[in-house]
């Protein structure tokens, strides 16, 4: 439990900074034997906390406006939706194998340079990011490492400042999520013992981390954030091959 707690607070912490805190949570729980479909679905519980939790901190301090991210909630929830459902139909070894390719891009989109931002010229997303915001949420209830930085990409490209992209990236993950976890509750593959300490941990992580967010120089934790999982994905592949020999 205590592992749990600290992998669920170093990767929302890392993962509300810069995105892609799932490259970290997921692997890690991988590692310690947790199968694979309980800890997508932990994930989706402890994400569905922790990003509610720092959203309202940002929305609170006024960093967006609610009525500008509502307009985008249908897509992201039912993208999540989907995404779960998809999921349950597929076996653990199939999802261990997905896990290391989907590990591999989420780290590829990593290395994406992010668009300057320019505060002040964008105040919310435009239409024309709805169908993306829906094919992000997918993928986050589907698997998830990667997903916040695709929409933090997204969002940052069309000139919203650093703060408003975070803003935007953890209400979309709240509402996915929480799609994903209504798919995922009454399945057997969710484990109160394993979401519980794993939500906590993110939730402490994300309170730090928007605290934090405008004082931290970010390029540390991004470039440890891709050493860890590059480490994580050549263990979860020899740990396959060793399966197979």
């Amino acid at each position: 439990m205590v592992v749990l707690v600290l992998v669920g607070f170093i990767a929302t912490f890392i993962g509300t900074l810069c995105g892609s805190g799932g490259l970290i949570n997921v692997p890690a729980m991988l590692l310690l034997g947790i199968p694979i479909h309980t800890v997508i679905s932990s994930n989706k519980f402890s994400n569905t906390i922790s990003s509610f939790s720092s959203f309202f901190v940002l929305l609170k301090n006024k960093t967006i406006q609610l009525k500008h991210a509502l307009w985008m909630a249908p897509f992201s929830f039912l993208g999540g939706v989907t995404g779960g459902k998809i999921t349950l139909y597929i076996s653990a070894h199939t999802m261990q194998i997905v896990a290391i390719f989907l590990l591999s891009f989420a780290l590829l989109l990593n290395f994406l340079k992010k668009p300057t931002q320019k505060d002040g010229v964008t105040t919310k997303p435009k239409l024309m990011t709805f169908p993306a915001i829906f094919g992000i949420g997918m993928y986050d209830g589907m698997f998830g490492p990667g997903q916040g930085t695709l929409l933090m990409y997204t969002f940052l490209q069309q000139g919203l400042s650093y703060l408003k992209a975070i803003a935007f990236t953890r209400f979309q993950t709240f509402l996915s999520c929480l799609g994903a976890f209504i798919t995922y509750v009454s399945s057997p593959y969710f484990n109160w013992s394993v979401a519980l300490p794993l939500a906590l941990g993110s939730f402490l992580g994300a309170q730090l981390a928007v605290k934090l967010a405008p004082k931290l120089p970010k390029v540390y934790l991004i470039w440890l954030l891709r050493l860890v999982t590059f480490l994580l994905i050549v263990q979860l592949t020899y740990q396959l091959i060793q399966k197979s020999v």
